[in-house]
């Protein structure tokens, strides 16, 4: 399927009368892109006629009461699909992750916002929405934690075309009619842990070459040990922060792609 390049635009939500917000919207204009305001107002949202995909949630002058429209956006980036960004302190991104859940934000960023920066960060997005999906390379994650699922979909899907398997046989089926370049797999599962579903993919012809990284919350040795011999590429704990995470995944599509091309 050919991708369609979105559009440089942002849904700036906050207070109308808030200095940073207004900052925000004058850095994002000097960047190229075109910033629709609206307040933390479910029918102000609704309201908006072709909303861009990127919504930008700054949460300065958040109060108790805006936690229902908190609750809101949790709900609507299920079905609308935007892109989130959330901007506020400590204090307020805790009750941000708290509302919305950190497998549904692409990223938080502290205040005050190095609006540069984060224009930096969406351009990225903006020119990988172009690419045709055909040509993205393939990432299947299998975990049974549902929400770590959507996190790692979250965080790849914009340079990745990402699939989800819950457990290793919903994977093995997968991967029996589907070709990926890279699975993403759980160490500890129900049923089928994950060294015993890398063995079974390593016995398996079609598919024995595949290169698996472990993503796991295991890092002693002995686990370690247990699956060298299945020739794993790499172990990612999944308590690695998001750059620390993806910025592995990117480095080993670009060794491969070094190797293939000398």
């Amino acid at each position: 399927m050919k991708g369609l390049k979105m559009d440089k635009r942002v849904l700036l939500i906050g207070n109308h009368k808030s200095f940073m917000v207004n900052a925000i919207a004058k850095g994002l204009e000097k960047e190229g892109y075109e910033v629709v305001n609206c307040g933390l107002s479910e029918s102000e949202v609704k309201s908006i006629e072709n909303r861009p995909e990127i919504y930008l949630l700054y949460l300065g002058d958040i109060k108790l009461e805006d936690s229902d429209f908190l609750k809101y956006i949790n709900e609507a980036i299920d079905s609308e699909r935007f892109l989130l960004y959330m901007i506020g302190n400590q204090e307020e991104l805790s009750l941000g992750v708290t509302l919305i859940g950190k497998e549904k934000i692409q990223e938080t960023y502290l205040r005050p916002l190095d609006v540069k920066m984060l224009a930096e960060t969406l351009d990225t997005v903006v020119d990988y929405s172009a690419v045709d999906e055909n040509l993205k390379k393939k990432i299947l994650i299998i975990d049974d934690d549902g929400a770590m699922l959507r996190m790692m979909k979250t965080w790849l899907s914009v340079k990745y075309r990402v699939y989800m398997a819950s457990s290793g046989k919903i994977a093995l089926t997968f991967l029996g009619q589907n070709p990926v370049d890279l699975i993403l797999l759980d160490y500890e599962m129900p049923v089928m842990n994950g060294p015993e579903v890398l063995k079974e993919i390593r016995n398996t012809q079609a598919i024995k070459h595949l290169p698996v990284i472990f993503l796991t919350a295991k890092d002693d040795k002995e686990s370690v040990m247990k699956v060298v011999s299945l020739k794993p590429e790499k172990y990612l704990l999944k308590s690695m922060p998001k750059e620390k995470l993806t910025g592995a995944i990117d480095e080993f599509f670009n060794q491969k792609a070094k190797k293939a091309n000398t």
